[in-house]
């Protein structure tokens, strides 16, 4: 009888353990199922964005021409940016380093701009916003 005693016990946890795989096997065989559509879906769409920004990093992004183009400042702009033929986007540059280096820019409201007696000249009013800004100076560059 000893004999059977060990037989019924060794079984015993063969089945609980059988019993506690199988739900693992279960819900393991369903997780990919639902997760492998959703997978395939971006995995083909990836390629083609992959290969875009890939083209995208090969291409060098080129400068507008017309940004690039040297342009003579006004007197009144050239006492702020310095005399000489600049292009556009020094122009910007040069402007707001004035505007940085004398604290123009408003506290309170950033975008902005508290002009003084020379920014005055280019934006006939005592206050602009930066967007503004950009309007009144090309009127100033030839």
């Amino acid at each position: 009888m000893a004999t059977a005693k060990k037989a019924a016990a060794k079984k015993a946890p063969a089945k609980k353990a059988a019993a506690k795989k199988a739900p693992a096997k279960k819900a393991a065989a369903k997780a990919p199922a639902k997760k492998a559509p959703a997978k395939k879906a971006p995995a083909k769409k990836a390629p083609a964005k992959k290969a875009a920004a890939k083209k995208a990093a090969a291409k060098k992004r080129t400068p507008n021409a017309s940004f690039m183009k040297a342009m003579t400042p006004s007197d009144a702009l050239a006492s702020i940016i310095g005399k000489g033929p600049y292009p556009r986007t020094e122009v910007t540059k040069r402007v707001w380093d004035y505007i940085k280096k004398n604290k123009l820019q408003d506290e309170v409201n950033k975008r902005m701009i508290n002009a003084d007696e020379k920014l005055k000249e280019i934006f006939k009013k005592a206050q602009a916003s930066m967007f503004e800004m950009t309007k009144m100076i090309n009127a100033h560059l030839k």
